[in-house]
């Protein structure tokens, strides 16, 4: 089966990074495509045209993928777009993970320093009214203002929140280290892995 693949990251910070991790998955079968590598020009083209064009870009993105893989370096967890690709992940099913790409050099031959789980940055809760998506942001939860409707409880692959306590999606999904747990050997049954936990 296919495993289409969208590669989210930090396009300022970890894009020479993310290359990298990208071109070590090449040994990999022909039906496998990777999405998400679009040059970074494009992608800040269509985020200064406005947030409703770079959310429909991003969404097209998605489409045709099975798979988000999450590369997380010092401060992706903090980048308001990896939030929406996450979520507009969750809404399409999408198996998710997120490979810590710190120990990965950038171009000037740097490693970086680990950052939180973009995946405990985002979480879902119940109220009277349905399931919502909720951030961490400013040290506390809030309501998810990029997506506010109500999501459906059969949507989700994972058990879905029961209460006011918000949830993170990190919950449901596993976490890698590229360099510390040979990502360049074992990335694609990583994605795997994500295709399978979420019935992909």
């Amino acid at each position: 089966m296919a495993r289409r693949t969208f590669f989210s990251f930090h396009h300022n910070e970890d894009k020479w990074r993310a290359w990298n991790v990208r071109n070590s998955w090449v040994v990999r079968p022909q039906d496998q495509i990777d999405r998400g590598f679009f040059d970074s020009s494009v992608f800040e083209a269509a985020k200064n045209e406005s947030p409703t064009a770079l959310k429909n870009f991003l969404r097209n993105s998605l489409d045709n993928t099975s798979v988000t893989c999450v590369l997380s370096g010092r401060l992706t967890w903090q980048r308001r777009w990896v939030r929406y690709e996450i979520v507009r992940s969750v809404l399409k099913g999408n198996g998710l993970l997120t490979v810590d790409v710190d120990g990965v050099k950038n171009v000037a031959g740097e490693v970086g320093l680990e950052g939180a789980d973009p995946l405990a940055q985002v979480g879902l809760y119940k109220t009277s009214s349905g399931i919502f998506f909720a951030e961490w942001k400013s040290g506390k939860w809030i309501k998810y203002d990029d997506y506010t409707l109500a999501v459906s409880a059969g949507d989700l692959w994972f058990k879905p929140p029961t209460s006011d306590t918000v949830v993170e999606i990190s919950k449901h999904y596993i976490r890698y280290n590229f360099t510390k747990q040979n990502g360049r050997k074992n990335i694609g049954g990583w994605i795997e892995m994500a295709a399978g936990l979420a019935g992909r």
